[in-house]
């Protein structure tokens, strides 16, 4: 396999443009052609790394954009005075613009991008600042970079400022708002909207019936320019437009996902990470054949450790909350699901197992779009009424966004069941900026406020039974998974403990494992690794015990009292320990006059990239886990 990069790199054409002059020459527009299709096949190649190693890696976005940054190089490079030379973008997967970009500039080589996402390369999957050379903002959540970039441009008046946008992030209500501010106060900011058609889940044109990019952006007052975003003279044409018109000013893009790449374009399959497959398909066309041949040759990395205490065999909690769902609505005559149930899924039904309800139950199904606060609501709408069930999901790092949304259903009395997948930090090769870290703010009510409860089920089994336990319950639940698959709890006889008869019951903590020298708590994905301690703590000699505190936000004083009496106590999670359970867990035991030795450890830095890696680099895995135990019971 080659060590060096297979794609000649070198060959970018260093192109000078001016935006006086509208219309490209022959040799301009054959230099840039040619950087449009090296940077393709590039994106197409590193990309397809993280497919090969199992790290994903979003290809389709920034594999569309090249034309527009290939241009924007050339107008910085041509008038360095007139803009502020840096590839804004509100689509942070599209990562891979900003480390070719890197590279193409000198800041790194571009050997590293082979390392793509990866643990500890410094590459994860949305763009950080100070992290990766070369890169110059961090962006992740759509939706969040075009406000940013208003006040970019007003710090930098007489310059033109540029934002690569998406016909996804549009539908976010921040972009409203960014448009309405950059209207009413004439910032010269330039949108280049990549209008494929394409989101995670599906089409807009289709489950968004009336939604237009151009519309909506000429209906806040913005000048916008539509065009064909592969005809380069025509897209050169609109880009000088958009300099040399006053103000704020959209350039809609029209093209199909992944344009000219077999069986992906046009698809949401081009919107995540393009398949080996296809990758090396397309390479081999265009020449790459050393490219695809070293993706040929990639394994995959694979986590070798063998964790005690649980099985072999794994579950996709996420997944198990749409089949546990379909069970339930399964019991509902038709007639009764439509009456009484209302999903609303966020352009994420794959990611957090709403496609199972769909298509099972698609009288009840929403596709709502790339719009969180609204879907929220308009879910916790339908369940205002007293009977009626509002379901909602999307990922752990957007419920910081839904904040006031959660407050205004709990003071409507809202019976509202939200998933929150992705919680936590393991396989986020997105990294920080994806953490599901700060669950504990959708519990934000008073002590005498509407019923809310927060619940982390421990595997697939527990997920099961926990949906079934609080499906029909009153009030705010919040159900929390990982994105990772994580495997089945077994008690001391070896068999599965949340399996066969067990039942889930709210708000109270189960006992894992008895101990006399202290107790661990902790939940979720946690609980395997912190179990996988616990039986080589025992073997060591030091007797711990393993609490499941699956309700996050209610105190069990029956088992307060148990653990409060012991040696020491110890919350490890993958929550913010800023913020997470572990800071309360503390209070609470002081509240009832319990002293025992505390500690409590959680996520603390920003990620490190790749997969398990995260737990291992925050030092919570069973290795950090057992320090921290040994520390206490000294």
């Amino acid at each position: 396999m080659t060590t060096t990069f297979p794609i000649d790199l070198s060959a970018y054409k260093q192109v000078s443009l001016d935006p006086a002059t509208p219309t490209l020459t022959d040799d301009q527009r054959s230099a840039l052609k040619a950087n449009i299709q090296l940077c393709r096949d590039a994106i197409v190649f590193f990309t397809a790394t993280g497919a090969a190693h199992g790290v994903g890696g979003h290809t389709g976005g920034p594999y569309d954009t090249v034309p527009e940054v290939v241009i924007l190089d050339a107008l910085f490079r041509g008038q360095p005075d007139q803009f502020v030379p840096t590839f804004f973008d509100e689509a942070g997967h599209r990562v891979a613009t900003q480390y070719l970009m890197s590279v193409l500039r000198g800041h790194m080589p571009a050997e590293q991008l082979m390392s793509y996402r990866l643990a500890d390369a410094k590459l994860p999957g949305h763009p950080e600042l100070g992290l990766t050379p070369g890169v110059e903002f961090s962006s992740g959540r759509l939706g969040h970079m075009w406000p940013y970039v208003n006040g970019v441009a007003l710090a930098n008046p007489g310059k033109t400022v540029f934002c690569l946008g998406s016909d996804g992030s549009q539908q976010e209500g921040n972009d409203a708002e960014a448009a309405r501010f950059a209207v009413a106060h004439h910032v010269n900011v330039k949108l280049l909207i990549d209008d494929n058609d394409v989101t995670i889940a599906g089409h807009p044109s289709k489950y968004m019936g009336g939604y237009s990019v151009r519309k909506t952006l000429e209906g806040h007052g913005l000048t916008v320019l539509e065009g064909d975003g592969e005809d380069l003279d025509s897209l050169y044409a609109n880009i000088c437009q958009a300099i040399t018109t006053p103000g704020p000013v959209a350039i809609v893009n029209k093209r199909p996902m992944a344009v000219g790449i077999e069986g992906i374009e046009g698809t949401t399959h081009g919107h995540d990470v393009v398949s080996v497959d296809a990758a090396v398909k397309y390479l081999e066309a265009n020449s790459q054949t050393a490219a695809a041949e070293h993706l040929k040759g990639i394994q995959k990395p694979k986590n070798t450790y063998k964790f005690l205490g649980s099985s072999d065999k794994l579950g996709s909690n996420r997944n198990t909350f749409g089949t546990a769902m379909v069970e339930v609505l399964g019991g509902m005559s038709e007639e009764e699901r439509k009456n009484s149930v209302l999903v609303v899924d966020n352009d994420l039904e794959g990611s957090c197992g709403l496609t199972a309800i769909r298509k099972a139950h698609p009288e009840v199904f929403v596709s709502g779009g790339i719009m969180e606060r609204g879907n929220l609501s308009a879910a916790a709408g339908f369940g205002m009424q007293k009977g009626k069930q509002g379901i909602y999901a999307t990922f752990a790092a957007f419920l910081e966004m839904c904040i006031s949304e959660i407050t205004m259903a709990r003071l409507n009395y809202s019976n509202l069941l939200c998933h929150f997948s992705h919680s936590g930090i393991d396989d986020m090769a997105d990294n920080t900026c994806h953490f599901g870290l700060n669950n504990m703010f959708a519990d934000n009510g008073l002590d005498d406020a509407y019923e809310t409860r927060l619940y982390f089920p421990a595997d697939a089994n527990q997920m099961t039974a926990c949906v079934k336990a609080v499906f029909s319950d009153p009030g705010m639940r919040f159900i929390f998974s990982t994105r990772s698959k994580v495997p089945m709890i077994l008690d001391a006889d070896g068999n599965e403990m949340f399996g066969g008869n067990y039942t889930f019951t709210s708000g109270k903590d189960e006992v894992i494992r008895e101990g006399t020298a202290g107790y661990i708590v902790t939940f979720g994905d946690s609980l395997y690794r912190s179990l996988d301690a616990v039986e080589r703590l025992k073997q060591e000699g030091i007797d711990v015990g393993l609490i499941n505190k699956s309700t996050l936000n209610v105190v069990d004083e029956d088992m307060m009292a148990k653990v409060g009496k012991a040696p020491f106590v110890l919350v490890t999670e993958a929550f913010n320990r800023k913020t997470g359970l572990g800071i309360r867990f503390g209070s609470w035991l002081l509240e009832r006059g319990y002293t025992p030795k505390y500690a409590h450890i959680g996520t603390h830095e920003e990620g490190c990239g790749g997969l398990w890696e995260q737990f291992i680099y925050q030092g919570i895995d069973p290795d950090g886990i057992m320090k921290k135990v040994k520390e206490l019971a000294k």
